[in-house]
């Protein structure tokens, strides 16, 4: 590993705990060192989310010498028994990956002695996986071993897919998400997955008449439940009036359902006053770095809407960089924001702290302060639209 200034790119490892650890109903064990879990578990307490038990079986020189299992087999034990989960998530770290443990075969040799409680091992544990692929592979993993087969919701409905603890403001964007589907449809979620969910809704998400998919990670367990279960999913991470009506249209049209014209415009009409202040100003230009569908989203917004020019553009997970949005690790983000003195930019908590910029300009995590942090306003949805616009006014005037 290189010497950071800030913080390492996040693993796998831990794009699958930020995916699982919201979910209600279940516990985690790890596989691995007990100071590897303190230390994320700190963390995620920082952030608010509790609702996912933690816990570690440790190792020692005995059990990588000899690859013995009792000390997983007796964490599972004491687990389901003072817990008392419908479900065990087995997390691998780094260590028990590097010498070749095989967990699914050790939790399918375990599940007998289990029967009360479902055990799922997850993977993406070695060093070589990104964020992106332990976020993917935890989702698939979910909706591949937890939904049961049932019919469809009599009142149309809908799952959110990919709302997750990684990304900045996960939570207020989904509720944006949520509020918007019920003012234009009367829709209710069956599944947010997995920023507010349980195992209980996650075994119905079947029953949903479409799924919206809000991050590119999602959409391996979205064609999933297509498969099984024939639900049509949107993918989509809709920011700005034009992207949120096109967003709403096109759910309408594979949900079979017409959207509240009147809800829409009410909508336009209080997001657009926003939208008329910010343009009414002489804007710089916006620097964007972050989740790749959050800068292309946002970046999208500013242009087409507000007619901002763009500076620079970059993602935070190289297996999605694109000669558009390349992907900048620390020194590249560092240089970029020190030398955009005159342009707004969004950015990680850490970039902007660096760059001596307003704070409530972030999208990305890490925080400066925290390692994670839900955020109090939405980006997404016309509320996202309205928040965004305020932002770079208000920006422009500092």
């Amino acid at each position: 590993m290189g010497l950071y200034k800030f913080k390492p790119l996040p693993s796998g490892r831990m794009g699958t705990l930020w995916t699982l650890c919201p979910v209600r109903g279940a516990v985690l064990l790890e596989y691995g060192c007990m100071g590897h879990m303190n230390y994320a578990a700190r963390a995620i307490s920082k952030a608010g989310i509790n609702a996912c038990k933690l816990y570690s079986t440790h190792i020692d020189e005995t059990d990588i010498a000899l690859g013995g299992i009792d000390r997983i087999r007796a964490a599972t034990a004491r687990i389901a028994r003072q817990d008392r989960p419908r479900v065990i998530f087995f997390l691998p770290s780094s260590l028990p990956e590097m010498i070749g443990t095989d967990l699914p075969a050790i939790t399918k040799e375990l599940q007998p002695d289990f029967s009360g409680t479902k055990l799922i091992p997850f993977g993406a544990g070695n060093f070589k996986a990104s964020t992106a692929k332990g976020v993917a592979e935890a989702l698939l993993t979910l909706v591949k071993t937890l939904p049961v087969d049932l019919a469809r919701t009599q009142v149309p409905s809908y799952n959110i897919i990919g709302s997750c603890a990684d990304i900045f403001s996960y939570e207020a964007d989904a509720a944006e998400a949520v509020r918007i589907m019920r003012g234009a449809f009367g829709m209710s979620a069956v599944c947010v997955l997995t920023s507010d969910t349980s195992v209980t809704q996650i075994e119905k998400l079947g029953s949903a008449h479409v799924n919206l998919v809000i991050r590119r990670e999602g959409e391996a367990a979205a064609k999933h439940l297509a498969e099984r279960f024939g639900t049509p999913y949107v993918l989509a991470r809709p920011y700005g009036t034009d992207q949120t009506v096109s967003w709403i249209e096109r759910t309408g049209e594979l949900a079979g359902l017409s959207p509240d014209r009147g809800f829409i415009d009410n909508e336009l009409r209080a997001a657009r006053r926003a939208v008329s202040s910010a343009t009414s100003k002489n804007l710089p230009k916006l620097t964007l770095g972050g989740h790749v569908d959050v800068v292309d989203g946002i970046r999208g917004y500013a242009e087409s809407e507000l007619s901002l020019g763009i500076g620079a553009l970059w993602c935070d997970s190289p297996e999605f960089a694109t000669a558009d949005i390349p992907y900048f690790a620390e020194d590249d983000w560092a240089r970029t924001v020190a030398e955009r003195k005159n342009e707004l930019i969004m950015a990680s908590g850490d970039a902007l702290r660096a760059a001596g910029r307003d704070l409530r300009m972030q999208i990305a995590n890490p925080s400066a302060d925290v390692l994670l942090t839900p955020g109090e306003h939405p980006f997404i949805g016309f509320r996202g639209a309205a928040n965004l616009a305020n932002l770079w006014s208000g920006a422009s005037r500092r």
